[in-house]
This record gives structure tokens, sequence and C-alpha cells, in this order.
């Protein structure tokens, strides 16, 4: 499997292409990556040096790629952090050109908004980009919490609330919709819920909430279910399998106290987690 990763990167730490890449060529997959920006760690840390690439930048790259004739053998393309409205058109452009080469591809968009408690932390005009045309667009879709209220227009605060949404979401134009972090009335305070859906239904999967708060898992666990997805074509075995390693991963890092996710040192989570959560139908 080949996928085209354009995502944010940084030197130190692991969030956008730096949590995406490796999970998945530890998967066996052959990640294509285009850094939408390169900065010396997340911006979290409340200072970083380094750059927003331009659109142009992201365009060369990709015609570049396209010269090498492989853009056929591109079996998805995921985006997450863009860095500016410009750069998701080019994106845009880059998953239209990928598809006119090979019609299969899926695009997977990972729509970085914000964040529960910190609300939008990106550049003005980007979540109306993404709720306009990027989500349109896209085959898949794993928004957080808040992203899914931001792009269904409303509040998640019950169970039903949270599949209203999706609906709310699935008439934007996604097929699949992964919720990779959710926390209604129905959930236990030591406990964190994700939800994904698609033609075949919605399931619901419940992991206990570690103590910790990391960068990075969210772009981690987009890319895994993709992948995870575009091999099997099971939602509810792709949330399994994604959560799973995720949760592996997360619980590594909280023994271990350490303040950026341990993608390297917890790797064998990745493909085998020490502890498998399946996935419950909830809506057919």
């Amino acid at each position: 499997m080949n996928l085209l990763s354009i995502q944010s990167h940084v030197a130190y730490g692991h969030v956008g292409n730096s949590a995406a890449v490796f999970p998945l060529q530890r998967m066996g997959v052959e990640v294509w990556p285009i850094h939408t920006v390169q900065f010396s760690n997340h911006t979290g840390y409340g200072n970083w040096q380094g750059q927003v690439f331009d659109a142009r930048a992201i365009r060369e790259v990709m015609g570049g790629i396209g010269q090498r004739g492989i853009l056929s053998e591109c079996d998805g393309v995921l985006s997450g952090y863009m860095g500016g409205a410009d750069i998701g058109a080019a994106i845009l452009d880059a998953v239209a050109t990928v598809k006119r080469a090979n019609p299969a591809t899926k695009y997977c968009c990972d729509p970085v908004i914000g964040d529960a408690g910190r609300g939008v932390y990106v550049r003005e005009g980007i979540p109306e980009f993404i709720k306009a045309k990027a989500v349109p667009a896209a085959d898949i879709v794993t928004p957080n919490q808040f992203e899914l209220d931001y792009l269904a227009g409303r509040e998640s605060k019950t169970l039903a609330d949270a599949l209203a949404a999706v609906k709310v979401v699935h008439a934007l134009g996604p097929r699949a919709i992964l919720v990779t972090s959710l926390h209604t009335v129905e959930t236990p305070a030591d406990a964190i819920d994700l939800l994904a859906s698609d033609e075949i239904g919605c399931f619901r999967l419940r992991t206990p909430k570690l103590p910790l708060a990391v960068n990075g898992a969210g772009d981690a666990i987009a890319a895994l279910f993709f992948a995870h997805y575009l091999r099997s074509a099971k939602i509810d075995q792709a949330l399994s399998r994604a959560a799973s390693a995720i949760f592996g991963v997360l619980t590594k890092t909280a023994a271990a106290g350490a303040g950026e996710i341990q993608l390297v040192a917890a790797q064998d989570e990745i493909v085998q987690p020490s502890r498998v959560f399946e996935a419950e139908m909830i809506s057919a």
C-alpha cells in the first residue's frame, strides 16, 4: 500500500507527519510525506522555530512525484494540519491529481481545527475552508469531538447528539467518519469513547482514560485507522485495530512519564497491541 501524507512536520516530538509516517511504515505501508510546515517542535510548547510552507512548495513537490509516473500506484491521500487556506487548496489539487491517475484512491481528511478547552487554534479562514471545501472532497474524515461539533454546527452532549452530528457530517460528503475522542454524558469519567461510521453502521469503542495529555495521538490514530480501513474495508475492524494500537502506545507513554508520545519505544504496540478493544455496533 502506498499513501501520500500531506501534513505538518516537527523535528522534535511527534505530531502531524512526525506522528503518522512511522506508525504507517511500521504497519508495512509505503508513505510519501509532504510537509505543510517544518517546525522545531509542536506549538503546544509555547515557542518554536521554523516556517509554514506556501502552496507553491506543496505543488512543486507534487509535480516532482508526478514526474516519477507513480501516482497511479497511490492508494490513498491523508491530510492534516494545513497552515493556510491556500495550502488547503493545494492539497485538494493534489487529491484531484492522484484520483485522475487512480480513480480508486481514497482521501482521508483529518480536519485539524481545534480541541475542547483550547477552542479553535488554527489560522483564520482554515476552519471555514475545511468545512466548505476539504470535508466535501473527502472519502473519510477523522475529527475529534470539538471538530465534529464545528462541522455539524451542533453540540454533542449526549450519544444521540453525537450520532446526529455524525449524520450531518456524512451529508457533507464523507463516506466514513472516525470521531477520535468523545466524552458525552453517557461516557464514564474514567473512560473515553471513539465512534466510527459508514454505510454499514455506527460503532462505538470505549477505552480507559489514561492519566496523560500528549500531542500527536489524534494524528497517529487517524493514519492507522485510514490504513486499516483501506486494507480491510471493515470500519469496526479498522476502529478496533487503530484504537487498540494507540491505547497501547499511550499506556507505555504514561508509564514512562514522558511528555511526548512514545511511538518509537512502544512501536510493537502498533502491530501487536497488548490489549485489544472490540467495537460495538450502536446503530445500523
